[in-house]
C-alpha cells in the first residue's frame, strides 16, 4: 500500500564516476585530469579509481558513440575528443540509473544533473574546473570540483519538486540523504560526492562560486528551468514535479461564517423573539377571553346564552340534531367499529377455548420461523445498504483488487520520562531523543515484536503462524512479512540495533545516527553514516516514519513519544478457511497481549476482529441487565393490574395470572414477528433484539391496562351478561387501541423506507410486532379476561384457582390512581390560572429545542460502542492522541479507459505531457490544501513509474532476446536487451501493443539497487489486467487522508474525497470513485439529517392520516395529535443536545420508536376527548384525562420507568447513552406532553363536540344506569 519498495533508495547513483587528482598544479585548458579506469577503490569495494592523465582529450572509440549520444549528447560532434573512455561512460550510466529512474520524470532536472556529471567525467575542458588534489600511483584519489553557484541553484530548483510516485514523497528525499525539506543545492551535491554515501569511490570536494577560485573557472553550463522544454523536443515538467508550472497555489474556499444576529447565534435569537411574541399574543388572548366571559356572565341573559352543549334546552328539537355530513359519517364509522368490536369481544368471552387455541396455533406457526433466524453482527451489513454508493464501491474494489487487508496494531508508550540528548560526532546541534527511543527500550520492544511474530494459533487442528497469513508483497521471492515498525530500520535484529562504529574515545555512528537517517530516507539501502546499513524493511519496502511513530512535532521524529507497530494481514473475500486462519491468529494475538506485562511499556493494541468481538461480549454481558429490567416491569404489571378492595380478598382481586398472560402475549407477538420475517430470510440485528421487546411492552401493556381498568370501573347493566359487558367495553376501548396500534404500525412500516439496514430492519420487525400484539390483545387476552372475571366472581383465588373463598359482597370502589386523577390532578392542571403557565412552559421548552436542533452532533463516537472495561478503549484513545496519518484512500479508475493511447494516458498520469487536470494532478493539487481536502500526500502512480521503468536509458526493462521473457536488472547476460530502442520514438511513452507487452513485466519486477522502479511491491494489486494480459481493466491510485480523530473528521474526509472524485470523473470523462475502508460506515452521515427528517415526517404523516380516519374523520383531532407528537420529537432533539447524544442510526431508531410510543401517550386521551359529551372543552378534557390518564400513566410511564433505571447500570456505554438516556427522555417527554400539555391544549383548541356522536350516545343510553354514569 504505498509501499514503494525499494523505491529509490540509493544513491547508488553516485557514480563511480570520478576523478583523480593532479599534482597540485595548474593544468592548462583543453587538458584532462584523468582518462580511463585503474585500480580498485579502497573505500568502496567494486568501484574503481580513474587513471591520472594530464594530456589533451582523446577521440572516443566508435563503440561508445551510441552511449555518448544517450548520456552526453552535447559532446556528440566532431571527432568526439573527450577526457573519458567507453569504460568510464558505462560506469557513468550504471551510477546514474537510480537518479534516472526518479528524476527523468522532469526532463529539465535530469538534463541539468547529467550536465553536472558529464562535465566532471568527460569534458574536454576538464582542467578548467576540476583539480586533482590527491593520487595514489596512477590513481586519482581526490579532486576538487569547481561548480558555479548559479548552476547548482538552477539544478536544484529544477529538481526540488520532482515526485517519487510509488512512495508518496519527493524524489530528493531518496537522493539527498535527508528529508527533501532539509535539502538544498549545496548539501545535495555534497551528499552525491561524499565518500560516506557508499557509492562514490573517492572524495570529490565541490567548491561553489560564480567567480574564479585559485585560477579555476567554475563549471557554469547552461541550465533549463523545470518550466522549459529541451531542444530534443522534451516538454516542460508537469505541475506535480514543478511548482512553478502550476500557477498560483489552490486556495480553499473560506469556511462559511457562523449565522449570527448581533453577535449571537441566529437560531437562539430568532427563537427568543418568537417565544416572546407568542407570550405577548397568548397572554393577551387569555386576558381578553377572561374579560369577555366575565362581562357575559354578568349579563342578565348570561345563563341562557351560556350553553356549549349541543343538546341543551336551547335546542329546537331534542329528537333531532343539526349535524354536518362529516359528523354524521364519523358517527356511523364510530358506531360500525363499536358494533364490530362488541360482537367480537362477546364471541371471545363465549368461546375462550377456540380463540385461545387458535391464537396459540398461529403464534407457534409464526414463531417456528425462528429456526431460520440469522443474526447479523457484521458492521458493514448493519450500517451500509447493499444498494448504497459506498457499499457498491467497496464491492467493486474488493472484486477487482481484493479486500482491504486486516491489521493487528500496537501503540507503545512508556511511563518513563527521561528524555536525553544525542550529540552527533560529525558536528551539528544536539538532538533530543524521547524515552521510548532509548536503546534499552527499543530492545524490549523488539523482544515483544519477535514474540508476536512467533505466535502459533490453531485452526481446525492446523498450526497458524504470522507467516501463513501476513502481507508479503514480494512473495515468493521474499517471504518476509510486512511489519511497519521502526525496528525494521534495524532489520528487526538485536545485533543491528547494537551495531556502532567508533574507537575507544568516540562513537562515530550508532542506532541514533541510523534512525535519524532512516526517517529522512526510509527507502535507502545504504545510509550515509559509517554504518552503511539499509533502512529498507526486511519485507522489501520502506517504513515511513509517520506510520511507525507518534507523538512527535512537525517532522522531528526524534521527539516521538509513541511507537506504532502494524502487522498487515491478508484479507479474503470468499475463502472462509483462510479467513478463519487469520481470525484464529488474531485471537491468539489478543490473548497474548492481554497477558503481556512490562513495567516499562504501556501498550494499547487492536486486531481486526477486536471491535466485533467486544460488541458481542458487550451484548452477552448486557443480557443480565436487560433481563432484570424486564423482570421489574413484569412484576409491576402483574401487581398493578389488580384492584384490591380489601386484604381478605387480596388473592381473589389480584390479577397476577392475567398480567403474566398479558406479558406472554406481548412476547408472543415479538416472537411471531421475528419468526415471520425469518421465514422471509430477513436477518435480525442486535438492535432489533434489544429494542423491540421494550417497544412492544410499552405499547402492549398500555392496552392491557386500558382494557382491564375500564372493566374495573364499569357497572354491569341490568339483564346484561358477562360476555355482553366485556363486548360492550371492548366496543368502547378497542377503537382507541386500534387507532394507536394501526398508527404505529403504519409509521414503522414507512420507517422501513430508510436506506440504513439497521433502521429498516427495526422498522419492519417493530411494525409487524405491534400489529400482531393488538390482534392478540383483542382476541386471546379478551378471552383470558373473561375467564379471570368468572374466577373472580366465583371467589376463586388468583393462580390457585381451585381454592374458593366463602361468598361475600364487597362494595366496588375506584382505584387510588383513578381517584387521584379524577378528584385532584385533572381539576388542578385545568384550573384557569394553571393552564396558561403550562402552555408558556411547554412552548418555551419547544422554542429552546428548535434553537438547538441544528447543533446536535452527527456521527457515532466509536468509543461508545465498546464496554467500559474494553482494552479497545485505550487503543482508540491512543489512536487519536498519537497517530499522525489517516487511512489510505484509493482513487479507483473503473475499467474501460484505454491506457494504450496517449489520450487515455494523459488524463491520468502526472508526468511530462500529462494534462493539467489529470487524475494525479488533481489529487496532487488537493494535497496542497490538505487542511481543507483531507488529502495528505501526492498519490502513488503506477502509470508514471511504469513510464520511467520502461525508458530505454534505464536498465530496468530488459528481456531475453532468445525467449522474450523478462530479464531482471540485476541479471548479467549478453542476451538481455533493452525493451525499447534508443531512438526518438523509443524514448517516447509506450503505446498500443508495446504498452501491454511490457506492463506485466513491470508489475512482476521486484525493486532492487539497480532498479528502484520495479512495480511488484507497490503496484501488484493496483492494476487489474484482463485475462491473458490483453488489456488494463480497473486500476487505483493510492494516497493517504490526513489524521482523522472524530466522527466529523471522517465525514468531512469522505465528503471531500467524493467531491474530488466527481471533479476528476467530469474532467477525464470516465468514472472515478474514491474508496477507503471507513467509507461504508460513515456514508450514512452524509444524509442522516435528511433521512431523519424524511422518516419522522413520513411517520407523522401516517399518524395524521390514520388518526383522521379512525377518529371518525375528525381532522382537527388528528392535527392536535400530530402537533403534540411533533413537539415530543423536537424536544427529543433538545434532550439529545443537552445530554450529548449524537444523531446516528442508533438514535434514529430510537426517534422512530419515540414517534410510535408518543401515539400511545396522545391518541387515547384525544379519542376520549372527542367522544366526551360534557358541555365544554375544559370539562371534556378533564373527563378524558381522568378516565384515560390514569391508564396511560400506570400502563406506560410507571411500567417503563423502573425498567429504564436498571439500564443505567449497564457496562455498555452505548446502552447508557442511547438506551438509558433516550428511553428515559422518551417516557418523560411522552408522559409530560400526554398528561399535562395535551389536556390543556385540548381545553383551549380541542375539536368541537361531534353532535351526531352525542345524540347517538344519549339515545343509546337513555333510561339506563349508564346514563347516570355518563353524567357522573
Amino acid at each position: 500500500m504505498g509501499l514503494t519498495a525499494v523505491s529509490s533508495f540509493l544513491y547508488v547513483f553516485f557514480f563511480t564516476v570520478l576523478l583523480s587528482g593532479g599534482y597540485l598544479r595548474w593544468v592548462e585548458a583543453q587538458h584532462c585530469v584523468w582518462y580511463g579506469e585503474c585500480g580498485e577503490s579502497e573505500k568502496v569495494p567494486g568501484k574503481k579509481y580513474n587513471c591520472n592523465y594530464t594530456g589533451p582529450p582523446r577521440p572516443l572509440q566508435p563503440d561508445g558513440y551510441q552511449l555518448l549520444t544517450e548520456l552526453c549528447p552535447g559532446y556528440d560532434y566532431g571527432n568526439r575528443s573527450l577526457c573519458c573512455d567507453v569504460t568510464q561512460l558505462h560506469t557513468l550510466k550504471g551510477s546514474l540509473q537510480l537518479p534516472l529512474q526518479f528524476l527523468s520524470r522532469c526532463p529539465a532536472c535530469f538534463f541539468n544533473l547529467m550536465n553536472l556529471f558529464c562535465e566532471l567525467t568527460c569534458s574536454p575542458h576538464q582542467s578548467q574546473f576540476v583539480n586533482a588534489t590527491e593520487f595514489n600511483g596512477t590513481n586519482v584519489v581526490a579532486v576538487d570540483y569547481y561548480i558555479g553557484q548559479t548552476f547548482a541553484n538552477a539544478m536544484y530548483n529544477a529538481c526540488k519538486d520532482v515526485q517519487a510516485p510509488s512512495s508518496n514523497v519527493k524524489a530528493l528525499s531518496l537522493l539527498c540523504g535527508k528529508d527533501a525539506k532539509e535539502c538544498n543545492a549545496t548539501n545535495w551535491i555534497q551528499y552525491m560526492f561524499n565518500i560516506n554515501n557508499g557509492q562514490t569511490p573517492f572524495p570529490i570536494n565541490p567548491i561553489f562560486s560564480d567567480v574564479e577560485v585559485s585560477g579555476h573557472a567554475p563549471m557554469n553550463n547552461k541550465t533549463y528551468a523545470c518550466t522549459e522544454g529541451l531542444e530534443d523536443g522534451s516538454g516542460p515538467c508537469s505541475c506535480q514535479d514543478c511548482t512553478k508550472a502550476c500557477g498560483p497555489k489552490p486556495i480553499p474556499p473560506p469556511l462559511p461564517p457562523p449565522w449570527t444576529i448581533l453577535g449571537m447565534d441566529a437560531m437562539t435569537v430568532i427563537m427568543w423573539i418568537s417565544y416572546m411574541a407568542f407570550l405577548l399574543v397568548f397572554v393577551g388572548a387569555v386576558l381578553g377571553a377572561w374579560c369577555y366571559r366575565k362581562r357575559t356572565i354578568m349579563s342578565e341573559y348570561g345563563p341562557i346564552l351560556d350553553s356549549n352543549n349541543p343538546l341543551s334546552l336551547n335546542s329546537d328539537n331534542p329528537d333531532q340534531v343539526n349535524a354536518s355530513c362529516c359528523e354524521t359519517l364519523g358517527e356511523r364509522f364510530e358506531n360500525f367499529l363499536r358494533t364490530l368490536f362488541s360482537i367480537w369481544g362477546s364471541f371471545c368471552v363465549q368461546h375462550p377455548s377456540v380463540v385461545i387455541l387458535g391464537s396459540l396455533i398461529l403464534v407457534v406457526a409464526s414463531s417456528a420461523g425462528l429456526v431460520y433466524m440469522r443474526i447479523t453482527t457484521d458492521p458493514v451489513e448493519l450500517w451500509s445498504s447493499p444498494t448504497s454508493q459506498a457499499r457498491q464501491e467497496k464491492d467493486y474494489f474488493d472484486s477487482h483488487f481484493g479486500p482491504f487487508f486486516r491489521t493487528a496494531q500496537l501503540i507503545l508508550t512508556t511511563p518513563l520520562n527521561d528524555t536525553y540528548m544525542y550529540s552527533p560526532y560529525f558536528g551539528g546541534s544536539d538532538v533530543p531523543f524521547g524515552a521510548i527511543l532509548g536503546k534499552d527500550m527499543l530492545h524490549q520492544v523488539l523482544d515483544l515484536q519477535l514474540e508476536i511474530e512467533g505466535l502459533v494459533a490453531t485452526y481446525e487442528g492446523q498450526n497458524v503462524t504470522l507467516k501463513d497469513i501476513c502481507l508479503a508483497p514480494l512473495a515468493p521471492y521474499n517471504n518476509n512479512c510486512t511489519i511497519l515498525s521502526v525496528l525494521n530500520y534495524f532489520q528487526n535484529s538485536h545485533a543491528m540495533l547494537d551495531k556502532s562504529i567508533g574507537d575507544e574515545f568516540f562513537v562515530y555512528a550508532d542506532f541514533h545516527s541510523h534512525f535519524l537517517y532512516c526517517v529522512s530516507a526510509p527507502a535507502s539501502l545504504n545510509d550515509t553514516t559509517p554504518l552503511h546499513d539499509p533502512c529498507l524493511g526486511t519485507y522489501g519496502g520502506p517504513v515511513f516514519p509517520w506510520l511507525a511513530l507518534g507523538g512527535y512535532d512537525g517532522t522531528n521524529y526524534n521527539n516521538a513519544t509513541a511507537l506504532v507497530i502494524t502487522f498487515p494481514i491478508n484479507n479474503y473475500l470468499n475463502d472462509s478457511v483462510r479467513l478463519g486462519k487469520a481470525q484464529a491468529w488474531e485471537k491468539e494475538f489478543i490473548q497474548f497481549m492481554k497477558n503481556f506485562k512490562n513495567p516499562n511499556l504501556t501498550i494499547a493494541f487492536n486486531a481486526e476482529r477486536s471491535v466485533e468481538d467486544e460488541i458481542n461480549r458487550e451484548s452477552n454481558s448486557d443480557i443480565s441487565t436487560i433481563v432484570i429490567s424486564y423482570a421489574i416491569m413484569f412484576i409491576y404489571i402483574s401487581l398493578a393490574l389488580g384492584h384490591i378492595n380489601s386484604f381478605r380478598r387480596l388473592m381473589v382481586d389480584s390479577k397476577i395470572s392475567l398480567g403474566l398472560a398479558g406479558i406472554l402475549i406481548v412476547l408472543s407477538s415479538v416472537s411471531a414477528s421475528l419468526g415471520i420475517f425469518s421465514y422471509a430470510g430477513i436477518p435480525l440485528t442486535l438492535i432489533v433484539i434489544e429494542v423491540i421487546p421494550f417497544l412492544v411492552l410499552a405499547v402492549g401493556v398500555d392496552n392491557i391496562f386500558i382494557i382491564v381498568q375500564t372493566y374495573q370501573r364499569d357497572e354491569r347493566m341490568p339483564q346484561e351478561e358477562l360476555h355482553q359487558q366485556i363486548g360492550r367495553i371492548l366496543g368502547d376501548v378497542a377503537p382507541s387501541m386500534f387507532l394507536s396500534s394501526f398508527s404505529e404500525t403504519v409509521a414503522f412500516f414507512l420507517g422501513a423506507l430508510s436506506n440504513m439496514p439497521a433502521v429498516r430492519t427495526f422498522s419492519l420487525f417493530a411494525g409487524l410486532a405491534v400489529f400482531i400484539d393488538f390482534l392478540l390483545q383483542i382476541s386471546c387476552f379478551v378471552s383470558l379476561l373473561g375467564l379471570d372475571v368468572k374466577r373472580q366472581e366465583g371467589n376463586r383465588l388468583d393462580i390457585m384457582c381451585c381454592v374458593k373463598l366463602p361468598d361475600s359482597q364487597e362494595a366496588k370502589t375506584d382505584g387510588f390512581l383513578f381517584r387521584f386523577f379524577k378528584k385532584i390532578y385533572a381539576p388542578f392542571i385545568l384550573k384557569e390560572w394553571v393552564r396558561p403557565i403550562i402552555v408558556a412552559v411547554f412552548v418555551g421548552i419547544l422554542s429552546f429545542s428548535i434553537a438547538v436542533v441544528n447543533k446536535v452532533e452527527i456521527g457515532l463516537d466509536q468509543k461508545l460502542s465498546m464496554p467500559d472495561d474494553s482494552y479497545v478503549l485505550d487503543y482508540f484513545k491512543n489512536l487519536s492522541e498519537y497517530l499522525y496519518t489517516g487511512p489510505p484512500v484509493y482513487f479507483v479508475v473503473e475499467e474501460g479507459l484505454n491506457y494504450s493511447s496517449p489520450e487515455g494516458q494523459n488524463v491520468v498520469c502526472g508526468g511530462v505531457g500529462c494534462n493539467n487536470n489529470s487524475l494525479v494532478q488533481q489529487v496532487y493539487s488537493a494535497s496542497l490544501i490538505s487542511n481543507y481536502s483531507s488529502i495528505a500526500y501526492t498519490p502513488s502512480s503506477w502509470l508514471d513509474d511504469y513510464f520511467d521503468w520502461v525508458k530505454p536509458q534505464s536498465t530496468c526493462c530488459r528481456y531475453y532476446n532468445t525467449s522474450g521473457s523478462f530479464c531482471n536488472a540485476s541479471v548479467v547476460n549478453p542476451s538481455c536487451v533493452s525493451c525499447r530502442p534508443m531512438t526518438s520514438s523509443g524514448k517516447q511513452r509506450p503505446e498500443g501493443e508495446d504498452f501491454m507487452r511490457f506492463l506485466p513485466m513491470f508489475l512482476s519486477d521486484n525493486p532492487s539497487v539497480k532498479c528502484g522502479k520495479g512495480g511488484h511491491a507497490a503496484y501488484a494489486t493496483a492494476v487489474d489486467l484482463y485475462p491473458g494480459d490483453t488489456g488494463v481493466g480497473a486500476t487505483y491510485f493510492m494516497t493517504y487522508h490526513t489524521i482523522l480523530k472524530e466522527s466529523p473528521d471522517y465525514i468531512h474526509a469522505l465528503k471531500m474525497a467524493r467531491i474530488l472524485a466527481k471533479n476528476i470523473s467530469e474532467s477525464i470523462d470516465h468514472k472515478v470513485f474514491a474508496y477507503s475502508v471507513f467509507y461504508v460506515f460513515y456514508e450514512q452521515y452524509l444524509t442522516i439529517a435528511y433521512d431523519t427528517a424524511l422518516n419522522l415526517c413520513a411517520s407523522l404523516a401516517a399518524i395524521f392520516v390514520v388518526t383522521t380516519v379512525l377518529l371518525g374523520f375528525e381532522l382537527w383531532s388528528a392535527v392536535v395529535v400530530s402537533l403534540t407528537i411533533a413537539m415530543i420529537l423536537v424536544n427529543m432533539f433538545g434532550v439529545m443536545w443537552l445530554w450529548g447524544i449524537s444523531l446516528n442510526a442508533v438514535s434514529l431508531v430510537n426517534l422512530v420508536m419515540s414517534c410510535g410510543i408518543s401515539v400511545e401517550f396522545c391518541s387515547h386521551i384525544v379519542r376520549a376527548f372527542s367522544i366526551s359529551v360534557k358541555k365544554n372543552r375544559v370539562e371534556r378534557a378533564e373527563e378524558a384525562l381522568a378516565h384515560m390518564g390514569s391508564s396511560v400513566f400506570s400502563g406506560i410511564t410507571l411500567t417503563k420507568f423502573g425498567g429504564i433505571l436498571i439500564l443505567a447500570l449497564s457496562k455498555s456505554q452505548i446502552f447508557q447513552v442511547f438506551y438509558f438516556r433516550m428511553y428515559l427522555a422518551i417516557v418523560l417527554l411522552g408522559a409530560t406532553h400526554g398528561l399535562i400539555f395535551l389536556p390543556v391544549l385540548l381545553s383551549y383548541i380541542g375539536p368541537s363536540v361531534n353532535k351526531a356522536k352525542v345524540f347517538a350516545a344519549n339515545k343509546r343510553y337513555a333510561g339506563t344506569e349508564r346514563e347516570r354514569l355518563l353524567n357522573y
